[in-house]
């Protein structure tokens, strides 16, 4: 038997055993008839002696050029090869149908019939299909609820950089050479991720699992389906797996199905095995240049086994080289070549190499920079590959820095296929589909931003026969959505993988109607048109800052930081019949009202008058949980502030304070990053941070401007210091009851310059920020809290950064009046400290934010980083808008508007102890909407502080 196509299936099976003994009878008697004719050709003196499997030999030779492909019977099958016996069918009535077809534009109201394990009817279905099931039939009626194929993310280390993160869950890359072909994804593939689930959460059903990037030529890559099987292994989690996988006989008259391989180009291998750019191309020409020699020799053999030359062939067997048979096969058009490739010099090598040894390139991935090429991309062998990149996340090593939110739709322009993908666990492929909606809020059309996730990684994939659509004879993965599936927050209300719902209890959260349509999205023409102009790096700065006037008009509604700790509260909300305008002047607000009542201070020559189109004024978000204000290039030492000392691991040189030692964050403020200045573009105005520190002790923070230029621009630092830092956790060499009596010693015994910032803390004056995700360790520190209380008399301030865990103990935290900055908002279990998550919707009725808040704890919100590391979030920041209105769409029953706001603002702030001034907070203007979805667009920023008006348009 060649492969078992579905292990969790008894009755496939017996299918398959049948199949394989009917393949060798017929090997058998094809060989039998060459004997035959072998024996002919001797008694008639001809002289030559044929091998007895001769007929095996010329199979094989007239299988190599034969390409990959479903068999022409495919689409005729009654049942999925991956069925699962048992499973009823299922009549989904009254959806929405994203189908895929029509190059994504086709919408269908109607119903969908699925039933063992394929689409049976798409949009009608007949009373004699219902029939034909007996009454067995699962029924939903939806209402009009959108339905899409299952989601399918081309670029994913699922199960090979298994969560939780622990010794030997790491699998993803070998550190054996550079160039391993021969190496298998399939091989390292842990079923117990617990990433899984989470994925499938997502609307996630197929991935493809890659080896790392470590490695110029990383290994093979395998398609999975992501639901758990009855047989609970690797190999029955495959869909259409290489014949060849075990080695066994195979059909040689059938298509072969496609392989994959990974690659991977500049920084990552050379950086890996001390080399340059240089050494990574040479190893792949070394590599392709044996597979070729390998690949002609097979043809050399064939050719005069094909011309019956068999003399020629005495004492001589088929080429072949284990190792190498995989590179040889992308040579021959059998596998489908994904490469890790970020920067011009590098598509230009890649693009050079599949030239030069005649292969085509499926995609490139991750691929910064390939918008800036599209002409290069378009000289590639045989065909453009596709891109499959990120939406935002970027400028965390310098191949990353020239990336563009604005790529997906210019190469979309130029007719390059657009793919968005994960990397997961760097960018959680549960969220896969918000990749799509960030790049559709950036201008990629709508039909190609859902394609992007569902149909065009299908093609990509070569399993465009069998997913991809809403198609009859297709596999039976499809989607439910709670709203349309470009909406920010987008989620699942059921996931349906070959036919088997996944959620036995979803819980949903009911969505605005605004939401069941795609957004409106703002145009960014003009930002995508400067992108291409300055290469990549168009200048971010505000166009326009200016002391003046300026008046808003046709504004809908206008938030404000409320007085004596009301939060965020609502000043304005039009009725749509009064045309509300507010005037600002010299980073101030000076009326608002109607026109007439703010008449005198519109008729200044000099002001400037900005129509809103039914936008909003808000408060301008704070940022806290990042390296941002202290890096511009995380992976670049030379452009970060750096790591400090950790005093339980080393001792501090007494220069910078030996035991003593205080490192404040102000002085190592750098301005105008990139990530700053998008940051603020999209309305975070004020950001908060710690010195860059992964020890317990880590410094004083600081609150700064992201708007200013350099330090000593007025209003530029906003704050010296907010509040004392330090980290708890698990897995270094000083454990966790060493941290917690350090921290224990330095709160009851403070001594020195640390005591005396120790001293605040104790009497009150600023917080204690402890980073910590663990409920076990946030637990010891509630009680820390009350121990020193007791002591002092005094109540301390304390607030828990991270947090995941926090939610175990929600009552708790609230009595002891401590708060929360979840970072992430959104929880995945990365390691053991914070394997115990809420996942929210549909996996849990709520999701850390809502819970916490429920139970009266002041909850904050930090950025949605790479695979938990908040050294490398910075690019993060400018989604804050977005992460704080999805805790609010996801818990509408206990989060309102203006707490999402407060979320991302003022309860920030207080939480890290920053001193606001009333009438000194600033406002962020928007067009169309407010900043708290994709309709709205930031247009201008009233800064108090620093006396200006930022404009952006």
């Amino acid at each position: 038997m060649a492969v078992r196509n579905v292990p969790s299936s008894r009755g496939s099976r017996v299918v398959c055993a049948i199949f394989a003994l009917g393949l060798l009878a017929v090997s058998a008697i094809a060989s039998i008839a060459f004997s035959h004719a072998s024996l002919s050709s001797i008694r008639q003196g001809r002289g030559t002696r044929v091998p007895l499997r001769a007929a095996n030999i010329l199979q094989h030779c007239r299988a190599l050029v034969r390409k990959p492909g479903p068999p022409e019977t495919f689409h005729g099958r009654v049942y999925s090869d991956r069925f699962q016996p048992g499973t009823r069918p299922v009549h989904l009535r009254n959806a929405s149908l994203w189908t895929g077809r029509a190059q994504g534009l086709e919408v269908i109201r109607g119903d969908l019939f699925l039933a063992n394990g394929i689409i049976k009817a798409v949009e009608e279905v007949s009373q004699e299909l219902l029939d034909a099931n007996n009454g067995n039939v699962l029924t939903f009626d939806l209402n009009g609820a959108w339905i899409t194929p299952g989601i399918i993310d081309v670029h994913s280390h699922l199960a090979v950089e298994s969560a939780p993160s622990l010794r030997g869950s790491s699998d993803g890359n070998s550190w054996q050479g550079l160039v391993l072909p021969w190496l298998r994804s399939l091989d390292a593939l842990n079923t117990h991720d617990e990433g899984f689930m989470h994925s499938i959460a997502g609307g996630v059903t197929t991935s493809l699992i890659l080896p790392g990037s470590a490695d110029a030529i990383g290994g093979q890559g395998f398609v999975i389906k992501l639901r758990p099987t009855d047989e609970r292994s690797p190999s029955s989690m495959l869909l259409e797996p290489p014949f060849s996988l075990n080695g066994s006989d195979i059909d040689l008259d059938l298509p072969p199905r496609w392989r994959h391989m990974k690659h991977a180009c500049g920084e990552n291998p050379a950086r890996v095995y001390s080399g340059t750019r240089m050494d990574t191309t040479w190893a792949y020409r070394e590599a392709y240049n044996k597979a070729r020699d390998i690949m002609t020799a097979q043809d050399e053999y064939c050719a005069k086994a094909l011309a019956g030359d068999w003399d020629a062939l005495s004492g001589q067997s088929f080429p072949n080289n284990l190792q190498w048979e995989a590179l040889v096969d992308v040579l021959r058009g059998k596998v489908k070549v994904q490469t890790h490739c970020y920067e011009a010099v590098d598509f230009d090598d890649f693009v050079r190499l599949s030239n030069e040894f005649q292969f085509p390139v499926a995609a490139f991935h991750h691929a910064h920079e390939a918008y800036l090429v599209l002409d290069l991309l378009k000289q590639a062998y045989e065909h453009t590959p596709a891109i499959a990149m990120f939406a935002t996340f970027a400028r965390y090593k310098r191949e990353a820095f020239r990336h563009s939110e604005f790529a997906p739709r210019i190469l979309a322009d130029a007719g390059v296929p657009v793919i968005m993908k994960s990397d997961h666990p760097a960018i959680l492929s549960r969220y896969l589909v918000n990749e799509a909606a960030q790049a559709h809020y950036y201008g990629l059309p709508e039909n190609v931003a859902l394609a992007s996730v569902i149909s065009t990684p299908a093609t990509v994939l070569g399993l465009d026969h069998r997913i991809g659509y809403l198609k009859e004879g297709y596999d039976a993965d499809v989607v439910i959505w709670d709203s349309h599936p470009l909406s920010l927050g987008a989620t699942p209300n059921q996931v349906i993988i070959d036919g088997i719902p996944q959620f036995e209890h979803p819980y949903t959260a009911k969505k605005p109607a605004s939401h069941q349509h795609a957004p409106t999205t703002p145009s960014f023409d003009d930002e995508a048109s400067q992108t291409l102009r300055f290469d990549g790096l168009p200048p971010l700065a505000p166009p326009v800052s200016t002391n003046g006037t300026v008046v808003f008009t046709n504004v809908s509604s206008m938030w404000i930081r409320g007085f004596l700790g009301q939060g965020v509260v609502q000043t304005h909300a039009s009725d749509g019949d009064a045309e509300h305008v507010v005037v600002a002047h010299a980073g101030r607000v000076v009326c608002s009202g109607t026109g007439d009542a703010c008449l005198s201070f519109m008729v200044h020559s000099d002001a400037v008058m900005i129509n809103l189109h039914r936008g909003a004024l808000q408060p301008g978000l704070t940022t806290y949980g990042s390296s941002l204000g202290l890096q511009e290039v995380a992976m670049e030492v030379s452009t970060t502030d750096g790591a400090g000392y950790d005093p339980l691991e080393a001792d501090v040189p007494s220069i910078a304070g030996g035991e003593y030692y205080v490192p404040r964050a102000v002085d190592g403020l750098q301005y105008g990053s990139r990530d700053a200045l998008l940051a603020y573009r999209h309305g975070v105005t004020l950001g908060i941070t710690p010195p860059m520190h992964s020890s317990l002790f880590g410094g004083l923070s600081t609150a700064f401007s992201l708007g200013s230029p350099h330090k000593l621009d007025k209003g530029a630092v906003v704050q010296d210091v907010t509040a004392l830092h330090v980290s708890l956790a698990r897995g270094g060499t000083s454990s966790v009851s060493t941290q917690v009596a350090a921290l224990r010693r330095m709160l009851l015994e403070p001594i020195g310059e640390r005591g005396a910032w120790l001293g605040k803390v104790r009497n009150g004056w600023i917080p204690l920020v402890i980073d910590v995700d663990s409920a076990d360790v946030i637990a010891t520190l509630i009680d820390l809290k009350h121990e020193v209380e007791l002591v002092t008399g005094v109540r301390m301030k304390m607030t828990i950064s991270g947090g995941t865990e926090a939610h175990l103990l929600a009552e708790e935290l609230a009595g002891a009046d401590i708060g929360v900055i979840l970072k992430p908002p959104r929880s995945y279990p990365y390691d053991w400290d914070r394997k115990r998550i809420l996942a929210g919707p549909p996996l849990t009725q709520e999701g850390p934010v809502a819970h916490l808040m429920k139970h009266g704890v002041k909850v904050g919100l930090g950025p949605h980083g790479i695979s938990g590391d908040y050294a490398m979030s910075a690019w993060a920041v400018r989604n804050l808008r977005f992460d704080a209105a999805w805790a609010y769409l996801e818990s509408p029953h206990i989060l309102t508007k203006t707490s999402a706001f407060a979320l991302a603002s003022s309860n920030v702030e207080e939480l890290l102890g920053l001193q606001v001034i009333p009438g000194q907070e600033d406002l962020v203007a928007t067009s169309y909407s407010d900043v708290l979805g994709f309709e709205g667009k930031v247009v201008a920023v009233i800064s108090p502080r620093r006396g200006v008006i930022d404009l952006f348009e």
